[in-house]
């Protein structure tokens, strides 16, 4: 069975970094001996998706659409504990 290698946040941005500052997706690959899917994924994952407005990755957008989805479901638990602490 063949073990998936675990690589951390630092390693991927530098390969995406070597992407951006011209390396080659298979230079890369053969290099680092990371799976070319592996880093496209990475490129996507943490490729800024606009300069001009700051620099927001798509991990960052999901990030920030969990905390949102949290933060709306806290919101309605506390407007229904309010409708019954009103009631009282």
């Amino acid at each position: 069975m063949k073990q998936k290698k675990k690589y951390n946040d630092d390693f991927k941005k530098t390969i995406v970094e070597l992407y951006h500052t011209g390396s080659s997706v298979s230079a890369l690959s053969s290099e680092y001996g990371v799976s070319e899917v592996t880093i496209y994924k990475w490129i996507k994952a943490l490729t800024p998706i606009s300069e001009e407005t700051g620099s927001l990755t798509p991990k960052d957008i999901a990030a920030i659409q969990k905390e949102n989805l949290r933060m709306k479901q806290e919101i309605e638990i506390l407007k229904k504990a309010m409708a019954i602490f009103a009631k009282k």
